[in-house]
């Protein structure tokens, strides 16, 4: 195991605290092993139903990194990034088959037979309610996966940035995803800071946080 994933890794509190988002990054990779421990970071994230509509694309590859740099107006963070996360969501993977999650579940003891009878019930149900806002909640679990490796990523060492500006078809192309009903959530190049970068600060708290009501501002 190389030193770098031997570092004593940050508390939670710590990494929400330090984290900042990198735009310049150094080329150095990431090792295996570490890249695997963020990997199942990430997919340890909640989602609806415990469905991961998330599919993630670990873009590495020089040509594909450049290919995805293109589609993001050439933010050049992608290019330099050893790896960079692209979240999209599968607005009906609530329609698939979900016999895995199913007995995956009963396996490890955390849903019953009655749990299990339930959700094949209330899941398609559930679905076909959102109509519309499938996609949207589909993206929202994919967003939650997202912040679950910003966060990881952070205490690991490692520097991370959310990027929203890109083309959404043109990333799809990229990822082999352009004949598909797939959402780009976001993408979140990652590797090792190049640059520091200092806390901007917040807004008070009774700016934009109330009690019960907007405009009952909270008072710490």
């Amino acid at each position: 195991m190389s030193p770098i994933t031997q570092i004593q890794a940050l508390d939670v509190p710590s990494a929400i605290v330090q984290r900042r988002s990198i735009k310049t990054f150094k080329t150095d990779p990431i090792a295996p092993d570490l890249l695997k421990q963020l990997v199942e970071l990430t997919v340890a994230a909640p989602s609806s139903f415990n469905i991961q509509s998330w599919q993630i694309v670990l873009v590495q590859d020089e040509a594909q990194k450049a290919a995805l740099s293109a589609a993001s107006w050439n933010q050049k963070q992608i290019i330099e990034a050893p790896v960079t996360f692209v979240f999209a969501a599968n607005p009906h993977a609530g329609e698939q088959d979900l016999t895995p999650i199913y007995e995956q579940a009963l396996k490890t003891g955390a849903w019953n037979e009655g749990t299990v009878n339930y959700f094949k019930n209330a899941i398609p149900q559930f679905q076909a309610g959102l109509g519309d806002k499938r996609r949207e909640y589909a993206i929202k679990d994919a967003i939650i996966a997202s912040t679950h490796l910003v966060l990881a990523a952070e205490s690991l060492g490692l520097s991370t940035c959310f990027m929203n500006g890109w083309i959404e078809e043109q990333v799809k192309a990229v990822i082999g995803a352009e004949d598909s009903d797939l959402a780009i959530a976001v993408l979140v190049p990652v590797g090792y800071a190049a640059e520091p970068r200092l806390n901007p600060g917040r807004l008070p708290l009774s700016y934009n946080v109330s009690v019960d009501k907007i405009g009952n501002p909270y008072q710490a």
